[in-house]
């Protein structure tokens, strides 16, 4: 073995046994926590000591790793072994939608979906589809090419500045979508572990994030992915291995969980007929037809419920009632809309919600079904049978192809030390991803079971802390309202978010709050690995890709890092800004992400490197046509963007494609632009440029 060979070796032997003392002084950590809280520590510092200590530790890695040299700031010098390659690559994909929402996506989905929802199956079977594409199309290639941005790629195959504009423009756009839901679920996540509002919990998470990779680029980012991915892959599989064992005494959950599908089953047959059940259903079918009366007449019953309001709070004062009583009455007035089109907004939003929720299992579809409707029953059914598998399957390419063009993932790959050891690197992420996603299905399960079995038919009057707790941070992630008045609680009274079933976790499952924090520290480690990703292309697009490119081709490599430090704080305060909206839930802005790489990157990228007709021209016709249809599909289509700028009506979907799917269409013309324009303006001297690249 020659002196290079005899290095690495020993680089990678000191690799694996920093890796091992940093597991078994985090496994110590948590041995540690579990005895103060049985000790008698409160849960008011378990929290923040979790989320303290584990931010902490990343930014000790990330100012360890700090460098000015743009071959380690951008690449990590092209020498991350395979396995910890893949170890950050998954982290860096085990975003919040995987780690928080994902589950919570199938319990409320099912396998298969309802009208209104492809399926939370689809995520997985996607987003674990997607490594194949990018180990088999895109990362080796790339990596041959010694790049070190996506736009890079596209400035060396195609030449010119549109083709690397346009692809870093893309880029920004794609990553700053998804970056805001990774902030998003920071904030959420900050705020449950210290009881701070949840604007706080944003700022304390961007603070997390800056530590993490402001000062060390990829070289601090990705030796902080591989100690978030031990974190989040110890507070995944301690939860459902726990609610495996105590529902089947078997702790591998991905194994087992189909006996709890079937009595799911069975327990869904019997709230279909119960008659609690259909009790809880008129009433939301109640509260429908008093949204329509509302709707009827928009201005008047707004001027109704303030009179009512007002009403209300000068008999309190006249009765001299107690004070409480009378702030929350003020605070109902204050929160009634301000003009008749925002109650016509929120009397819609309400209105589609009570319908929803009249449906049977309270709007939720039976679990395994494996798609709406009925292929063999009424012409409504057949149909509704045909648009849920149509858009099972359009959401599973749009997460396939959309993973291969995610610029934070495959710039991941870039760090490889060479070609073969690129696709070895997509081959262990491959394994480190399955190993939570094979679970992700089981959770699902095995969390409805113990809502239905134990949760349901309880009395209102001792509800589990968990959701007085959860409620607290946001209403909207868990709700239980005695509906009938029975005092029961019916699964149709029971609203929860996507977000919520991951993290509530450890306490349905009746673990000690020390695994708690550890879920809620491995939900927050998979937000800032991603989100560390994310920034850091951002910022590499803006100064390296545009400004370096086109207005500062005088400044050095040391001047250019500085700067991508600097884009990268910015991107990450207006992230942040955007997150405190709460513009949407996490899993739906990832998935319009996914549609928007899909459709601007990939077409151009895939058919660069295995066709050398491919021209300028058509590249950038392409990534505007693809990206062009994607967004205008997302916004023209999209109900709740609708509803925001004021569009009235339901909108009419291609082919029955729900917007989160848009990518089926603009990959489609992105495809066909860019090879209609190549064919009709052929540049033989681009063809002579791209067999210089090593085209095939």
């Amino acid at each position: 073995m020659d002196d290079t060979g005899t290095r690495g070796a020993a680089y990678q032997r000191r690799l694996h046994r920093l890796l091992a003392g940093y597991v078994a002084g985090f496994l110590l950590f948590l041995v540690l926590l579990a005895w103060a809280e049985r000790q008698g520590l409160s849960r008011f510092w378990l929290g923040p000591i979790f989320m303290f200590s584990t931010v902490m530790m990343y930014a000790v890695i990330g100012i360890g790793s700090r460098t000015t040299d743009p071959e380690e700031y951008y690449v990590a010098g092209r020498r991350i072994p395979p396995m910890f390659n893949g170890m950050a690559a998954a982290a860096d994909w085990m975003s919040a939608a995987s780690f928080i929402s994902l589950a919570g996506g199938l319990y409320l989905q099912g396998f298969g979906g309802s009208p209104g929802h492809p399926g939370g199956l689809a995520y997985v079977v996607g987003w674990t589809g997607g490594f194949c594409l990018v180990a088999l199309l895109i990362a080796p290639y790339l990596r041959r090419l010694n790049l070190y941005t996506v736009p890079d790629y596209f400035d060396v195959r195609y030449g010119g500045a549109w083709p690397r504009r346009l692809a870093a423009l893309a880029a920004v756009i794609i990553s700053f979508t998804y970056v805001v839901a990774q902030i998003y679920g920071i904030g959420l996540i900050a705020s449950r572990l210290t009881g701070v509002h949840f604007e706080i919990g944003i700022l304390l998470g961007f603070g997390g994030v800056l530590l993490c990779s402001f000062l060390g680029g990829m070289r601090a980012i990705t030796w902080t992915q591989v100690a978030q991915y031990v974190v989040l892959l110890l507070a995944f599989l301690i939860p459902v291995s726990w609610l495996a064992y105590k529902q089947l005494g078997n702790p591998l959950a991905p194994f087992v969980y189909g006996e709890q599908l079937e009595k799911i089953e069975h327990l869904e047959r019997g709230l279909l007929a119960s008659a609690a059940e259909k009790a809880v259903q008129q009433e939301f079918l109640n509260r429908a037809a008093e949204y329509r009366a509302k709707l009827a007449d928009v201005e008047h019953a707004l001027a109704a419920e303030r009179d009512a309001a007002r009403e209300r709070i000068r008999r309190l004062k006249r009765d001299d009632a107690d004070s409480a009583r009378i702030v929350a009455a003020n605070r109902e007035l204050a929160a009634l809309p301000k003009d008749p089109a925002g109650a016509r907004e929120q009397w819609t939003r309400a209105l589609r919600e009570a319908l929803e929720r009249a449906e049977d299992l309270g709007g939720l579809p039976p679990h395994g079904k494996a798609f709406a409707g009925d292929p063999n029953g009424s012409p409504e059914a057949r149909q509704a049978f045909g648009e849920s598998r149509a858009n099972f399957l359009a959401l599973v390419f749009c997460l396939v192809v959309g993973t291969a063009g995610m610029p934070h993932l495959l710039t991941r790959f870039y760090t490889a030390p060479s070609v073969a050891q690129t696709r070895t690197s997509v081959a262990w992420a491959l394994f480190f991803v399955g190993l939570l996603y094979l679970s992700v299905p089981a959770l699902a399960v095995l969390v409805k079971f113990e809502v239905m079995q134990g949760l349901v038919g309880s009395s209102f009057d001792a509800l589990p802390p968990w959701i007085v707790q959860w409620a607290r941070v946001d209403p909207a992630l868990v709700s239980v309202s005695d509906i009938n008045g029975d005092g029961r609680v019916q699964f149709g009274e029971i609203r929860v978010g996507a977000d919520i079933i991951m993290l509530a976790t450890p306490e349905i499952g009746g673990l000690p709050y020390v695994i708690s924090g550890l879920v809620a520290a491995g939900g927050l480690a998979a937000a800032l690995s991603t989100a560390d990703g994310l920034l850091l292309t951002i910022s590499n697009a803006l100064v390296r890709d545009l400004y370096s490119q086109d207005l500062g081709r005088h400044t050095s490599g040391e001047q250019r890092v500085i700067l991508s430090k600097f884009a990268l704080m910015g991107a990450a305060l207006l992230a942040a800004m955007v997150a405190s909206l709460k513009p949407a839930d996490i899993l739906p802005l990832v998935s319009a992400s996914f549609s928007l790489a899909a459709s601007a990157l990939v077409p151009a990228m895939v058919l660069g490197i295995f066709w050398r007709g491919a021209t300028r021209a058509g590249a950038v016709s392409g990534i505007l046509a693809g990206f062009g249809v994607a967004a205008y599909y997302m916004v023209a289509k999209g109900v709740a963007i609708r509803a925001a700028i004021g569009l009235a009506g339901e909108p009419t979907l291609w082919f029955g494609i729900l917007p989160v799917a848009s990518g089926v269409f603009g990959v489609a013309v992105g495809v066909l632009v860019t090879v209609t324009v190549s064919l009709l303006r052929p540049r033989p001297a681009e063809r002579a440029a791209a067999q210089g690249v090593g085209i095939p």
